[in-house]
């Protein structure tokens, strides 16, 4: 996906029968590390831009232009809450997420007059390798992530994109923000003086 050449490639040579895309998944989901951002690695940082942004333009950018000259087709990019509710650690991260949300918004915008949908999945806690990849194999530690409560399944990010694609042609779903009924967003932090 971070090749621009090879995502070029890879969606010319689709065989006849899947070339005419009609829905498109974008879901990269990448998190390197959970460091505060004076600490980070900006080669975790690279990774992070190079899958989550570079890596859905470029997927999309080679898929909407069929999309568009057949005027269907519904591109899905999978979000996150992170790129509206921060938190410590998910400096890039968060910051990715926040292009996937304004990134859907400008491809409607830019889609006005085509029968084209763009829809912006953003997930909370979900349970998948992510953590896993975050923290470098770790097991321990990203098992330690969901312990204690029931986050939700890569089933249910699926089933909820089932649900938008399969929504009249004419319905768009513009933005679904979905969490575990243990999850929520948190006030925010003050540090005061003792």
């Amino acid at each position: 996906m971070r090749d621009r050449a090879a995502v070029a490639r890879a969606i010319a040579d689709l065989p006849s029968a899947f070339a005419d895309v009609d829905v498109l998944v974008n879901g990269a989901g990448l998190a390197a590390g959970l460091e505060a951002a004076q600490d980070a690695s900006l080669d975790d940082w690279d990774e992070m831009v190079d899958a989550n942004c570079k890596g859905l333009m470029y997927v999309t950018r080679a898929v909407l232009p069929g999309m568009v000259a057949r005027d269907r087709g519904h591109v899905i990019n999978i979000g996150s809450v992170a790129g509206t509710y921060p938190y410590p650690g998910g400096n890039v991260y968060g910051a990715t997420k926040a292009f996937v949300a304004q990134f859907s918004l400008n491809l409607r915008a830019d889609l006005i007059g085509k029968r084209l949908r763009v829809t912006d999945i953003e997930p909370g806690m979900c349970e998948t390798e992510f953590a896993l990849v975050r923290f470098k194999g770790d097991a321990e530690r990203a098992g330690a992530v969901y312990q204690g409560m029931q986050p939700l399944s890569a089933d249910d990010v699926a089933e909820t994109v089932y649900w938008c694609a399969s929504l009249p042609p004419h319905v768009n779903v513009n933005r679904l923000e979905l969490m575990p009924v243990m999850q929520a967003f948190s006030a925010f932090a003050v540090k005061r003086d003792s």
